[in-house]
């Protein structure tokens, strides 16, 4: 890999692609941004989904297993919440990097240069 300040070793860039893989489903993504507004229960996001529970609980396990979502027991219920809501930062990061008009048409960064 090159010496760019990215370059990682092999565990890390692993890690780098679970997460990326993780984030690559429309659900798996809508179930991020809907945590970075508090914790929610799989019977919330299955609602809002429209999916069954199974189907939600696993694109929750997926995010889990990524790293990116915490669950914890209140009573009966899970409740899931972001892991680190940085993860926002760097959504915020790839609209600015890949910005669309109306049309589909790309109208090129807003990324300041370093």
């Amino acid at each position: 890999m090159q010496s760019d300040g990215c370059a990682a070793d092999s565990a890390t860039h692993e890690r780098r692609v679970e997460v990326f893989k993780a984030l690559a489903h429309s659900s798996r993504l809508y179930i991020v941004m809907r945590l970075s507004e508090g914790e929610l229960g799989v019977s919330d996001l299955t609602r809002e989904i429209g999916a069954d529970i199974s189907t939600v609980s696993k694109h929750l396990a997926v995010l889990r297993r990524a790293g990116l979502i915490v669950d914890r027991r209140e009573g009966q219920a899970v409740l899931y919440s972001l892991a680190c809501p940085c993860v926002l930062e760097f959504l915020h990061c790839i609209d600015a990097i890949a910005p669309f008009d109306e049309t589909g048409a790309r109208r090129g960064s807003v990324c300041p240069t370093r």
